[in-house]
């Protein structure tokens, strides 16, 4: 209630933008979050979003040593997730199972360890914290205008390639014999899940933003079989985690990241045990 009292207020500007940047950010995660489980490629995009901390530290220690005062972490994430993806489904999915297991792991590891590297080399202090575990709450107007366009583009893609996208996640074989360009769309959803994860770890960072893809698309599953019901439904359920994590953090003055997952886990245990006793 606490929460709610505060949205009203007029001083609690920055709260509304928050909430905001959440809903808005439910839909990328609810449609790209079906594809990451329905394609099953969940290590993969986990792999994207921690070699993102590679670029944002390259970027950090070049805006230091050579006082570019207009670089943003942001150009440097980009890049390094937009790389990882390319490897990461490019070699590794034409090397088979195993080598792709392995180039997942590698490039995960790589690029988190070349984020260390670099804000080690930067001279002095910087939190990166807010990168690691998020905070809703310090986002600004034009992260919310970028995750806006993002969901603009999301639906855009999906609704032009809808039925292309859904054949290459339940059965790439038929999708080849149809003379469909499977290996062309499944780099492009690569890529838009690699787009999505950097304009996302905002909300609830680096290493948890993987569960966001996946927690309220897995809930989703529990109730339904087909694609477009997914993406209703875990749009929703994602919805109701950031709204619940951004109240309960508020209120109880804690990390709004971390709650918002740990909302979005409950959510998923609570109705996996229901449906199990059905």
């Amino acid at each position: 209630m606490d929460f709610f009292s505060a949205l009203s207020n007029p001083e609690n500007a920055f709260l509304r933008q928050s909430l905001l940047v959440g809903l808005f950010s439910s839909i990328a995660f609810g449609i790209i979050g079906t594809y990451v489980v329905s394609r099953r490629i969940s290590y993969l995009a986990g792999a994207v979003s921690h070699s993102v901390l590679g670029g944002i530290g390259a970027v950090l220690w070049l805006k230091t040593i050579f006082q570019i005062e207009w670089l943003d972490p942001l150009y440097g994430a980009l890049p390094a997730a937009l790389v990882s993806a390319f490897i990461v489904g490019h070699f590794g999915h034409r090397s088979g199972k195993q080598r792709e297991e392995t180039m997942i792991g590698a490039t995960w590891a790589i690029g988190m360890a070349l984020g260390i590297i670099f804000v080690d080399m930067t001279p002095g202090y910087f939190d990166i914290t807010s990168y690691l575990f998020g905070d809703i709450l310090l986002v600004s107007i034009r992260d919310l205008q970028l995750i806006i366009a993002l969901d603009l583009i999301i639906i855009l893609f999906v609704g032009r390639f809808y039925h292309t996208l859904m054949a290459i996640c339940f059965d790439e074989e038929f999708a080849r014999l149809r003379g469909l360009k499977v290996d062309l769309f499944y780099q492009l959803l690569l890529g838009l899940t690699a787009v999505s994860v950097v304009l996302l770890i905002r909300v609830v960072g680096i290493v948890m933003v993987i569960a966001m893809l996946t927690l309220p698309a897995a809930t989703a599953a529990l109730y339904t079989r087909t694609l477009s019901g997914m993406m209703l439904l875990a749009t929703f359920f994602s919805a109701v985690s950031i709204v619940g994590g951004i109240g309960i953090s508020y209120s109880a003055n804690l990390s709004s990241g971390p709650m918002i997952i740990v909302c979005a886990g409950v959510i998923y245990f609570f109705l996996a045990a229901i449906r199990k006793n059905e």
